[in-house]
């Protein structure tokens, strides 16, 4: 007679409530420290893995985070990440771009070139003692390359709506600067996975060719047909049929990108960004589904990430704890050294150009994206996974320090909305999620 199946429900029932609450906690926590919440939910996920929780009392945790019911906080947590994906697109606002093009072109290129080149002399130094047995040079180089030139949008913009900086120049240079990197990033991301999902050079062209053909299909055909049925929404439909509709949206169109071959995460972006602005119906349906996928569902991502996330296996060794020290001064200096310099040599001042320096140093939650990714595709191992997830909490917690520091003494001008720079820039929208 076959063993009963134990019955996963009963585990969440249990799971979900503690994610959610220790997330919100830790958020709530750091807020008042005065970091980013993302913060706080990246570390609360941490210590209820291996690297605490699991290290002082290893049967709380298997009886809190039982293997019945890991697969299904998986998905959950990546149902939470595909609508937050969504948000992000839907956020991202290349309007900034106007009065900024030059200067945020170069901040955002300088902070991607820079730390492509450095990532990849680090990750050849690194191939021989973290790459996973049978993965080739090619994936892991480019993999780590592309893993320290994120920036994360949404925190950046979160982090300027709380310091009263998305109405300056420094602000809104800011934001055009991270939005044109998120674009080059994902699509470099997106470059990445085929190489390292395809057998030969001409697999990964077809993959690539696939990818262009279904975004010039979002922006030719869906984007217009999105922007009429939403012209007829605002007088046809409730704000849940709207919530309804484009939430299935972005599953299908990430359901699209999977089966191309580039992860299902990009579809779910490109439909946020070809989702029409200033459409009522669909800000609020944006608000509904954010409301329930930021604070709900994405939380069990933060734990997926924590518990594959273990202090331990960088081990006494001094030769892991260099390697990452190797890998924090490479993300700092890439990104808050690229971009520096070239606002620097765009006309802005030091301190302006430091702070933007600072802010494109930002990770956050877009980076556990992209190792999560990296990881599942087999590009990394456990240990370099380990290393890159404390890189990007370090990064984040960086940002608020450093951005006071660097503003130190202007607040007053901050307060009524000029900058030490130039004239205050129109207000850019605020990002609601992390």
């Amino acid at each position: 007679m076959a063993a009963a199946v134990p019955d996963p429900l009963t585990p969440l029932l249990v799971a979900v409530p503690v994610v959610i609450l220790s997330c919100r906690a830790g958020a709530q926590l750091l807020k008042r420290l005065g970091q980013p919440p993302v913060v706080g939910e990246i570390l609360v996920g941490i210590l209820l893995g291996p690297s605490l929780l699991g290290w002082l009392w290893p049967d709380a945790q298997t009886w809190l985070f039982p293997p019945s019911a890991l697969p299904y906080i998986g998905v959950l947590g990546n149902i939470g990440l595909l609508a937050f994906m969504f948000l992000v697109g839907l956020e991202l606002d290349l309007t900034s771009l106007r009065g900024n093009s030059r200067t945020a072109v170069a901040v955002s290129q300088a902070g991607i070139v820079l730390p492509l080149v450095l990532g990849t002399v680090l990750a050849l130094g690194m191939y021989g003692d973290f790459a996973p047995a049978g993965t080739k040079k090619l994936p892991f180089v480019l993999f780590i390359a592309v893993s320290m030139s994120i920036t994360a949008f949404p925190v950046l913009a979160r982090i300027l709506t709380d310091r009263g900086l998305y109405r300056t120049g420094v602000g809104s240079l800011a934001m055009a600067s991270a939005a044109v990197d998120d674009v080059s990033a994902w699509c470099l991301l997106a470059a990445v996975v085929a190489v390292t999902k395809s057998n030969s050079p001409m697999e990964a062209v077809v993959t690539a060719g696939y990818a262009l053909a279904f975004a010039a299909a979002m922006f030719l055909v869906v984007r217009p047909l999105l922007a009429r049925w939403a012209a007829r929404a605002e007088r046809r439909y409730p704000d849940g049929v709207v919530m309804v509709v484009l939430f299935s949206g972005l599953c299908l169109a990430a359901y699209a990108t999977d089966r191309i071959g580039v992860h299902a995460l990009f579809g779910a972006f490109l439909f946020g960004v070809v989702a029409p602005r200033g459409s009522r119906r669909i800000e609020a349906g944006a608000v509904r589904m954010r409301t329930f996928a930021v604070p709900v569902l994405l939380p069990l991502f933060f734990v997926s990430t924590g518990l594959r996330t273990d202090v331990g296996l960088l081990g006494s060794s001094g030769t892991h704890w260099l390697w990452a020290a190797a890998v924090l001064a490479v993300a700092v200096v890439g990104k808050w050294g690229g971009g520096t310099l070239a606002a620097r040599f765009s006309g802005r001042g030091w301190r302006d150009a430091m702070s933007l320096g600072a802010l494109m140093n930002c990770r956050g939650l877009t980076e556990l994206v992209v190792l999560n990714i990296g990881l599942g595709l087999g590009v990394i191992g456990p240990e370099l996974f380990t290393v890159l997830v404390l890189m990007a909490l370090v990064t984040t917690a960086m940002t608020t320090p450093a951005l006071t520091r660097f503003r130190k003494g202007i607040d007053e001008d901050l307060a009524s909305g000029t900058a030490a720079t130039g004239q205050e820039e129109p207000a850019l929208q605020s990002a609601r999620t992390h």
